[in-house]
């Protein structure tokens, strides 16, 4: 088990299973549905099934791309921890559990789940023939607040759609960030990234707007629901990380990226999603 948790970074798990608990939290405190510990798990098993699935198919679909690149050789599959058939029978057996998890769901949540496996698994094809990359695996980690939203109540609100833009957005932004690290990598092997296609300080740009756009996604829910200061203090906390994360990395020093990658936007989402829960409490009382 713990090769295949190296597979796929476990620990990255961090940044879309929070807004899940938001759309879960949010089905069970705005609707009629009540609180179900065996429902929370299944949608626990699903994000923790559907990421396993998509990590681990990146891994085994880019192990040549790994292999040629100095960042990356070290991986798993280059580096012959684990083999290309095990990683992929990995992918099957996870996608096969996140199907079946969701017939315990409910009916829509299973006839959708194909999509989302869709969705998660084409992220990893999309480098080889478009810089949009980024933004499809905003999508796929988009999925989270909805998903998990329609788990609870079976239909579709505006305010769990826009947790879902929030994510898509700042996923996006901060893929951006990650991906400077192999800007000339990308080039010479012919890859998409929006680094590689319009250069780190455009790159940059592009990733500070879609971060605005993210924050205005956890503010716009405010004129849908009545939130108290909890909420107001998550958003704060949320806006503050976007801005740090850009502080860190220049377009002529790229040396803190990691940090703010995962530290920073490890700690964006957990808090948010804290203040969420918490202000939910409150109300609740």
């Amino acid at each position: 088990m713990k090769k295949y948790f190296s597979l796929v970074l476990f620990a990255h798990s961090i940044f879309a299973m929070p807004f899940a608990f938001i759309g879960f939290f949010l089905g069970v405190t705005t609707t009629t549905n009540p609180f179900n510990w065996y429902l929370l798990l299944a949608v626990v098993l699903c994000m923790v099934f559907a990421r396993n699935a998509a990590m681990a198919f990146n891994r085994y679909l880019d192990r040549d791309i790994d292999a040629k690149n100095p960042r990356t050789v070290t991986r798993d599959i280059p580096a012959g921890k684990i083999s290309a058939k095990e990683a992929l029978i990995f992918v099957i057996v996870n996608c096969a559990l996140f199907i079946a998890t969701t017939y315990l769901i409910n009916p829509i949540c299973f006839y959708l789940s194909p999509i989302a496996i869709f969705v998660v698994l084409f992220y990893s094809y999309t480098k080889r023939f478009t810089a949009l990359c980024h933004l499809v695996l905003g999508v796929g980690l988009g999925l989270a607040p909805i998903g998990a939203y329609l788990a609870v109540t079976g239909q579709f609100n505006i305010v769990p759609v826009l947790y879902s833009f929030a994510v898509l957005f700042w996923v996006s932004g901060f893929d951006i960030i990650y991906a400077l690290q192999d800007e000339e990598f990308d080039r010479s092997q012919k890859l998409h990234s929006i680094p590689s296609a319009l250069g780190r300080e455009n790159a940059l740009r592009l990733s500070s707007f879609l971060h605005i756009l993210s924050a205005a996604c956890v503010i716009v829910p405010i004129y849908f629901m009545d939130f108290g200061w909890p909420y107001y203090g998550g958003i704060l906390f949320f806006c503050l990380m976007l801005i740090y994360q850009h502080r860190l990395v220049k377009p002529n020093d790229i040396s803190k990226v990691d940090r703010a990658f995962a530290t920073t936007n490890g700690y964006a989402s957990v808090v948010f999603a804290v203040c969420f829960l918490l202000d939910a409490f409150l109300k609740s009382r």
